[in-house]
Order: C-alpha cells, then sequence, then structure tokens
C-alpha cells in the first residue's frame, strides 16, 4: 500500500469506496441545499416547503396539468408572494405590471424561455420569444415590428375572409343537412384548430397546410405541437434538462419537435429567395404575406437579418401565432355555451346591426364596433388567457420593493401569472371567477369618467398579451380573426347542444388548452 508523506509524516491514505464518495458527494450538496436555504433572502416568504429547497417542486405541477389551479389555491392560502422555487416568487401584485413587464428593457427574461430556440446549422440560435437579452430582441424586433401593426395587419384581413369562409363551407358540408339543420354533433373546439393552422399556413406562406380539408391532424403536427408546449412548460422550470432532452450533443431524446412546420418553413423561405426580389415587389399589399415582409427585412438590413433570423420569425408566427388563437376562440364559446343568457344577448346585438359582409364573412371593424361582443372577448381572455405559467423576469441590479415593504436583491426569480391576475379581487371583484362580461360595460347609474377610471384600471390589469416590450408581437393578429370568427358564426349560426355531451377539459400547461367543445350549428335564415 502506498503512502503520503506531509512535513516528514508517514500517513496511510483512506481507501475510498464508491460508496464513500457518493455518500461524501450527497453529505456536500445537502449542506450546501441547507446553507442556501437558510441564507436565501427569500426565506421569509410562504411557500411549499419543497419549493423553497428545489424546483423539483414546480417541475412536478408544471407536469401535472393543474398548475394554474395549484397555483391559485397556494395564493388563496398564503397571500399575494408564494415562494414557489428557490429563486422564484409568484406575485398577484396587479400594480406591478408595468414595473416588471416595462419598457426600460431592465427586468430581464429567465432562461425558463431559451429552451423554445434550436439548432439551426449547427449553431443554437435564438429568436424573438427565446431570447433573454434584450439589446439582442430590440435588434431582432425593430425591421419587422411595423408589419405587426394593426394597419398592417388589416392589410391581410383578405387571407382571414377566404379561410373563415372556407372554415363555414366545412362546417355547413359536413355538420348540416341541405336544409341547414344539423346533421350531426361538431367538435366545435377541433374545427377551431384547424382553421387557426390553415390561417397562420397561409397568412405567412401563402399556403395552407390543409388541415379544414382532410378534416383532421393528418400529419400530427397540431398534436406534436401541444406535446411542445407541455415540455416547455415542464423543462423550463429547470432550464438545464434541456440540453439533456432537446439539445442533447450526444443524442437527442425529445421532446417531437416540429419537423413539418420547420421543413415547410425552410422551403418557403429558400424557394421565395430563389425567385429574387422582382417577384415580391411586384405583389400588392393585400398579396403580401409574412414571409415576404421578413425577407424584406433581411433584403434592408442583412447585417441584423440573416436566413437563421428569418427562419426564427417564421417559427414564433407557426407556434405562437395558432394554438393561442384556438384557446382564446375555443373559451369565447365554452362560455357562450355556458350562459344562454350571454349567449342570447350577444345574438341579439350581432343580428341587430346588419353587419357588411365581404364574401360572407363579417368585416373586422364592423365586428370590433360591437360593445357586447368586446366584453365577451376581453371577458374569455381574462378569464382563459393563452398563457397559464408566470411570466418570469429577474430583478434588475437596484432590486424592488414589494407593495408589502418587502425588498427584493437583484437576481431574485419574480413574476405574475395572467390567470391569477386575471381573478384579483380588488380588480375585478367578489365574483372575479365568473364569467360575466357586463364588466367591461358601463354599469347603471355610473357615470362616464367613473366608468372610465375602472376600465383603465381593468385595463392595466390585463396580461393576456404580456406587457412592456416583450408584449406578444402578434396580439393584433389574433384580434383580428378573434373578432371576425366569433361575429361571424353568430351571425350565421344557431349553436345548439349536442346530442351526446362531452366534457369539457383544460390541461393547465404553458398553453393551457381545451378538449371537448361539441355541439351542434343549424344556418340561421337571415
Amino acid at each position: 500500500m502506498s503512502t503520503l508523506s506531509i512535513l516528514g509524516k508517514q500517513l496511510t491514505p483512506v481507501i475510498t469506496s464508491p460508496l464513500v464518495v457518493t455518500a461524501s458527494v450527497v453529505g456536500v450538496l445537502v449542506l450546501w441545499n441547507l446553507y442556501s436555504y437558510i441564507t436565501s433572502p427569500l426565506r421569509k416568504f410562504p411557500g411549499p416547503f419543497l419549493a423553497g429547497w428545489t424546483n423539483l417542486w414546480r417541475l412536478y405541477h408544471a407536469s401535472s396539468g393543474k398548475y394554474q389551479w395549484t397555483i391559485e389555491a397556494l395564493h388563496e392560502k398564503y397571500g399575494p408572494v408564494v415562494r414557489i422555487g428557490p429563486n422564484l416568487l409568484d406575485l398577484d401584485y396587479p400594480e406591478m405590471i408595468k414595473t416588471v413587464y416595462g419598457t426600460d428593457g431592465k427586468w430581464r427574461k429567465t432562461e425558463f424561455y431559451h429552451n423554445s430556440s434550436a439548432y439551426i446549422d449547427g449553431k443554437l440560435t435564438y429568436h424573438l420569444f427565446s431570447t433573454t437579452d434584450q439589446p439582442a430582441h430590440a435588434r431582432m424586433k425593430r425591421p419587422i415590428v411595423k408589419y405587426y401593426s394593426m394597419s398592417s395587419v388589416l392589410a391581410m384581413e383578405p387571407h382571414v375572409n377566404r379561410v373563415l369562409g372556407d372554415l363555414c363551407t366545412h362546417l355547413e358540408m359536413r355538420f348540416m343537412d341541405k336544409a341547414g339543420q344539423p346533421s350531426s354533433d361538431c367538435d366545435l373546439g377541433r374545427w377551431i384548430a384547424y382553421y387557426t393552422w390553415d390561417f397562420i399556413s397561409a397568412a405567412t406562406f401563402s399556403k395552407r397546410f390543409g388541415y379544414m380539408d382532410a378534416g383532421h391532424d393528418f400529419d400530427g403536427t397540431i398534436h406534436i405541437a401541444d406535446q411542445v408546449t407541455d415540455y416547455m412548460a415542464a423543462v423550463g422550470q429547470m432550464p438545464w434538462l434541456d440540453f439533456v432532452f432537446d439539445k442533447n450533443p450526444i443524442k437527442r431524446i425529445g421532446p417531437p419537435n416540429l419537423q413539418n412546420v420547420t421543413r415547410i418553413s425552410y422551403e418557403n423561405m429558400v424557394k421565395r429567395i430563389a425567385e429574387g426580389d422582382e417577384k415580391a415587389d411586384a405583389k400588392t399589399a393585400e398579396e403580401k404575406d409574412f414571409l415576404d415582409h421578413f425577407l424584406d427585412a433581411k433584403r434592408k438590413v442583412p447585417d441584423v437579418v440573416d436566413t437563421n433570423v428569418v427562419m426564427g420569425y417564421l417559427q414564433v408566427n407557426m407556434l405562437a401565432g395558432a394554438d393561442t388563437t384556438a384557446i382564446t376562440l375555443r373559451a369565447i364559446f365554452h362560455f357562450l355555451i355556458s350562459n344562454p343568457r350571454t349567449l342570447a344577448r350577444l345574438e341579439e346585438e350581432v343580428l341587430g346591426a346588419n353587419l357588411p359582409l365581404v364574401d360572407g364573412v363579417v368585416t373586422f371593424a364592423a365586428a370590433r364596433a360591437l360593445p357586447y361582443l368586446d366584453a365577451v372577448v376581453r371577458e374569455a381572455m381574462r378569464m382563459h388567457p393563452g398563457v397559464g405559467l408566470l411570466l418570469e423576469r429577474y430583478v434588475p441590479t437596484e432590486g424592488v420593493t414589494l407593495p408589502d415593504g418587502s425588498f427584493l436583491p437583484p437576481g431574485t426569480g419574480v413574476g405574475l401569472n395572467p390567470y391569477i391576475i386575471g381573478r384579483n379581487k380588488s380588480v375585478w371583484g367578489e365574483d372575479s371567477a365568473e364569467f360575466r362580461p357586463e364588466r367591461w360595460l358601463r354599469r347603471d347609474g355610473e357615470d362616464e369618467a367613473a366608468f372610465q377610471q375602472r376600465l383603465r384600471h381593468m385595463n392595466a390589469s390585463d396580461l393576456t398579451f404580456g406587457g412592456g416590450s416583450r408584449i406578444c408581437i402578434g396580439r393584433h393578429v389574433a384580434m383580428l380573426e378573434t373578432y371576425k370568427v366569433v361575429a361571424t358564426l353568430i351571425q350565421r349560426y344557431q349553436i345548439l347542444p349536442a346530442q351526446v355531451p362531452q366534457d369539457f377539459e383544460i390541461v393547465s400547461t404553458w398553453f393551457p388548452r381545451q378538449s371537448g367543445l361539441v355541439c351542434r350549428l343549424a344556418k340561421r335564415d337571415v
């Protein structure tokens, strides 16, 4: 046996076994976690015991499909500040929205968002949604933000008209007889998804996926998109796991990726580049799609927008542009079907307005001007926002003081959850858990000044599309679709109970999706 000599003394080394090494490592980790827990500035904030020790707690709950309700119960138990991770607080302070999600760029996104990035040509590439670098985000956003303005989006209304008109044709052919009466139950939730995916591909490439024509998710893309958002919700709680599963340099483990979307995006981009600028320049504003705009940005600012950045733009359009709009539309029709009084009032407004049609579809301007329709849309988005997790940010270098007087040091992870803020009773009242569109309208006996003040308070507490410099860039596209779809379907059809009712189910994940929106449709005699 060898020996070690220290200061002339002979020492016999300890024979280290794997068990001793393992025990030592575990002991060090336990001591480190204990030290971190005791010295953490977040120790004073309430929350589940395990959440203060490990992010495994929130990984489990983000994977459960019940996340938003778990967090809601915790706020009811502990109050407006809940510790849900060793370095993460979930806040129920609507007054902090402008601070946390401001335009100054100080509140940086956490690494939660990184897992939606992708390797392109062997390089890890971040896009508008996934980058946490504020200057990089500003550089990527600046060349294309004008194409998402409401004025630019309105130029795409003919795209909506064509796809929405075809949705109506499919609904009538598949679920009504020749007299326009119901022939079978319609899973309206599924058809809304087929519509939103076909529309976003038409708006982006002037070419549809074809889900409405096929009548089903023929290539599995919509199902895979659900799996991807589930993955993002779970792995985002411990972001390093993304390099074990999705971005493993040795062998990719999962999740299933959107190969079809990536392939279509790449093929269309390469084809357009090969066609040259003359063909794009010959198109009218109504004929141009998002890919035309992205390549125009590439031509004008090539030092900022290259083909990888264009691919990032396309991926954000595809993943976020279809699912979140489908979620909003499903929520609206679910609440209408579940509340016959509300549905009857909306029908009265829509049918009594003599709305102008283009190709059988209600115009956006006419739909947007309907006050009760607007209230229904706003209320449905409050009750069921398109994002079910908190929007994570890091406290900036100066720290922040919470409304209760507590100070948070720089680097603390915080966030507000749109679902939780949408049920804050200080904003929405004691009936915050009820679907009541009338809260967005002027009350009997309420003067105009008081109503406008209340409306400003509600608008300031709306996190449906996020806020500040990282607000959802595609919000105007979503609203264009939402108002037109709801007004058109209400004007054309009676929505009746299903012959075989199904349970309406919600999976609480990054984009909290629904299933079971089944009804019967009858064509109105108008």
